[in-house]
């Protein structure tokens, strides 16, 4: 019988710039590997042929992926005009081609169409759930499930090179916005199709590519506390959210699960709470009378 291999208590948030070729789960697996870490999620799938940012969560961190999943995404994008395929990206088996004669002109005038909140249907290469079964499956088995237009928005989408059948964007939108429905609608409103041929997440919310480390340069690591050096504290990741600070009178009761006095002027949702200047503690709810009620609060200890 195999030992069973003993983890560690790692606490904190990885800004992973994913490589193409991997599910985000198998990244997430990749890196908690080498942190030898026992907890780990991530926030925010990127489909196979993707790259860039992808937040993984560790230890007490993962009570918090849900803020980032509903932050607004920015993505770079490269769309090949005239080829749909079932998946509406380059993995997809090739359903339609035509011929592309098209001009910056005629792209700006489609894209036009696309600003603001619009209606998406999902495609059916998704994880969205019908009756219990996800749809990407069901695909695979060659069935074809009506889904419903849901609201997306659309802050930003400019045009930022045609060559030849090669249209690049960056977007900036709303969470739940599938890029690879976005190229198949474009293309249609083009008339010529299209599919996602790369496509590359730029940001989340305030959280920025820039500060993201390659998965090779985390392999390259000696040893697990190694990889660590690359962990960002836990609230890090949240700044676009108010901060509450307390007393430790306030915080001691807080922890207790009693909704404490907040700060004046602080409207009611979520918040980021601290004990004192620094300490982090988890996350609040700032109530309708100006009390603030613990929600996710953490239980951090010392990284190795």
């Amino acid at each position: 019988m195999r030992a069973r291999r003993h983890c560690t208590p790692v606490n904190g948030v990885m800004l992973l710039d994913k490589p193409a070729g991997l599910t985000s789960n198998q990244a997430l697996q990749t890196v908690k590997r080498l942190l030898n870490a026992c907890k780990a999620g991530h926030s925010g799938s990127l489909d196979p042929i993707a790259t860039g940012l992808l937040p993984l969560f560790f230890g007490e961190a993962t009570k918090l992926t849900q803020f980032l999943i509903n932050a607004d995404k920015r993505y770079w994008t490269v769309f090949r005009l005239g080829v749909c395929t079932t998946t509406y990206d380059s993995e997809g088996e090739v359903t339609a081609t035509r011929p592309v004669s098209i001009t910056r002109r005629d792209v700006e005038r489609a894209l036009t169409r696309f600003y603001g909140e619009i209606m998406q249907i999902p495609p059916m290469y998704s994880a969205i759930k019908h009756q219990g079964e996800a749809l990407y499956k069901l695909a695979r088995a060659g069935v074809e499930i009506e889904r419903k237009p849901r609201p997306v928005t659309i802050h930003e989408i400019r045009l930022v090179n045609l060559e030849k059948d090669l249209l690049t964007l960056e977007i900036a939108c709303s969470k739940g916005t599938y890029v690879r429905s976005l190229a198949h609608d474009l293309g249609e409103a083009l008339g010529c199709g299209a599919h996602v041929m790369q496509l590359r997440r730029l940001a989340i919310g305030h959280v920025d590519i820039e500060k993201a480390v390659s998965l090779d340069r985390l392999q390259a690591q000696a040893s697990p506390a190694e990889c660590a050096q690359w962990l960002e504290p836990v609230d890090s990741v949240l700044h676009e959210l108010p901060d509450v600070h307390l007393t430790s009178l306030a915080a001691h009761y807080l922890k207790q699960g009693q909704s404490v006095s907040a700060q004046h002027g602080i409207k009611p949702g979520w918040v980021r709470l601290y004990e004192g200047d620094t300490q982090f503690l988890g996350m609040g709810e700032v109530q309708d009378d100006g009390r603030v009620a613990p929600r996710r609060l953490l239980v951090l200890s010392e990284n190795p």
